[in-house]
């Protein structure tokens, strides 16, 4: 796609999907992991800010899992943010601690880390609104993940557009109406620079088997496998909060 198509068709889309999840009045942090996906989320939101005239910050998580390239990640961060002129958060957290505490995967004790990590960062700030950076194909893979894991209905609704984090703060997902491959063609249009983490890769991980062997081949049937996904998920949504 070129860019004057990109911003001729993904751009508008963008911009009022994000719209509808922001206000004069936010104050919005964005949750930054260096990778293309949060990178993307940081760029554009800062675009939106000057135009809806809201507050934006970043914040990263150091897992303290990774080592050096942990220690990367979060240098990338800085200095990315310096670069773009926006204040940046940094917390360090154990995230194998936590997972030990709680009896949890090395995912999930992460995942909850991370979480209670963006809480004491949104409560310091004064945030309103925590950003995050899934977008549609993330939709469809939780959507997959869950269906594999024996879910209930309320499960398949994927990942919520927005929800509360705590008291006063709302996580809101600004990219869900765009796939990887359009954050990717932003990215690149923009020239901005990202890291990969090479967990990702890794099919130890059953999310990472869903993204890079059952969705590329339920793909070869059905090209828009991942919209459709997508697009039932946000209708399981609407039947679930009834």
């Amino acid at each position: 796609m070129t860019k004057k198509n990109f911003n001729a068709s993904v751009l508008p889309k963008m911009r009022a999907f994000a719209a509808a999840l922001l206000s004069r009045k936010d104050c919005v942090l964005v949750g930054l992991s260096g990778g293309a996906d949060s990178v993307c989320l940081l760029h554009f939101l800062q675009y939106l800010a000057k135009e809806k005239h809201f507050a934006l910050a970043a914040v990263h998580v150091n897992h303290g899992l990774r080592g050096r390239a942990a220690q990367a990640d979060e240098d990338f961060c800085r200095q990315l943010c310096q670069h773009l002129g926006i204040e940046l958060f940094v917390k360090k957290v154990d995230a194998k601690k936590v997972a030990q505490k709680y009896d949890l995967s090395p995912e999930h004790g992460a995942r909850k880390a991370r979480y209670n990590a963006y809480q004491q960062v949104a409560k310091k700030w004064g945030a309103t609104k925590l950003a995050l950076g899934h977008h549609l194909d993330d939709l469809a893979e939780t959507f997959l993940l869950n269906l594999l894991r024996g879910t209930k209905v309320q499960g398949l609704a994927g990942i919520p557009l927005r929800r509360p984090l705590c008291n006063g703060v709302e996580i809101v997902r600004p990219l869900l109406c765009v796939t990887r491959e359009q954050v990717e063609t932003y990215v690149a249009q923009n020239k901005l620079s990202y890291v990969t983490d090479q967990t990702n890769f890794d099919d130890i991980y059953r999310r990472n088997w869903v993204r890079n062997t059952l969705l590329p081949l339920l793909e070869t049937k059905q090209p828009q496998i991942r919209e459709h996904l997508a697009r039932f998920a946000a209708e399981v949504a609407k039947l679930t909060q009834k």
